[in-house]
């Protein structure tokens, strides 16, 4: 949230140099105040718990969010209960006319497929053309991240030699950027993914910035001019035990799968595991719904469409 300030306060400039987003007492006065429309796109088989694990970050915020949710109408969900979908979720026909603050997409058990070959990409492309008119800032996730990279950009994803599985270091590399402000010069992120993209590529395309990046697990987050889309490569909102749960599956089915780097104490998946990635998670969210969407979102939310939005 920004700190209301008496006007012409010295300090200002100083605030502002670091970052700090201050508001004039003539400002606050003025000021409209709305809850944000959040809506999310859940593309997990195991749609509770994403759901779950993103209301957590999301509501670790003193905004007021409205959080709607959707899934591909042209896919059944074979993990999550028939009431539950009927209940709580929406079809894109249902909202596409709307606009919204933010939209959220995530990842999917996917990747190793082309894009074209995933049964909802029709779906998805609609949606994510739709986004550049309707949402104020795009937030994808992991799958998600590369689906919006590959659809916006052309930039191709690539097979992994083995699947990146663990809990990674990551460095920021735009320390002053708004989405990363508080955070340490390191902080770590789960990632669970059979395919990456290069940086080459992202670079490539001028209007794309890398914002952090790990010497293990390559590109972390992107963002284009404005924070109209964000990319995220990893899992910040994954609970203690997801990687955990996951590990155990594989080796149940007999799927070869190594122990999650950095994650069990001495690599003992016996142990409890080590959540070493809360504080960033609930941070990155924070200064996502703050800085890309709450700050500069327009008050009347109708005015997201005048205009492009990328």
């Amino acid at each position: 949230m920004p700190i209301k300030i008496p006007n012409q306060l010295p300090a200002t400039s100083t605030l502002e140099a670091e970052n700090i987003f201050v508001m004039t007492e003539t400002r606050a006065i003025s000021q409209d105040i709305r809850p944000l429309q959040i809506l999310l796109l859940n593309l997990m088989p195991t749609k509770v718990d994403t759901e779950t694990q993103l209301a957590r970050v999301l509501g670790n915020s003193p905004l007021q969010i409205d959080l709607e949710l959707i899934a591909p109408k042209s896919h059944t969900a074979k993990n999550t209960s028939a009431q539950h979908m009927l209940a709580f979720y929406k079809t894109f026909d249902d909202v596409k006319d709307r606009t919204f603050d933010g939209l959220i997409i995530t990842g999917a058990p996917v990747e190793l497929l082309p894009f074209e070959e995933v049964d909802y990409w029709p779906e998805l492309c609609r949606i994510m053309e739709w986004s550049k008119q309707h949402v104020h800032s795009t937030l994808h996730i992991c799958w998600g991240a590369q689906a919006g990279l590959y659809y916006h950009y052309g930039i191709p994803k690539h097979t992994l030699p083995e699947k990146l599985f663990g809990v990674f270091p990551h460095t920021v590399e735009d320390p002053n950027f708004i989405l990363f402000r508080g955070f340490d010069d390191t902080f770590w992120v789960p990632h669970s993914r059979n395919t990456t993209v290069d940086r080459a590529d992202i670079e490539a395309v001028p209007g794309l910035k890398v914002l952090a990046a790990s010497p293990q697990a390559g590109v972390y987050a992107v963002k284009t001019d404005q924070c109209r889309q964000v990319f995220l490569m990893g899992h910040a909102e994954y609970d203690r035990d997801t990687l955990q749960r996951e590990y155990q599956r594989d080796v149940a089915a007999g799927v070869p799968i190594h122990v999650p780097e950095n994650y069990f104490p001495d690599d003992d998946p016996t142990r409890t595991p080590l959540v070493t990635w809360r504080s960033c998670a609930h941070l990155l969210y924070s200064n996502w719904l703050n800085y890309c969407v709450y700050q500069t979102a327009p008050y009347d939310i109708r005015e997201i469409r005048k205009g492009i939005r990328m």
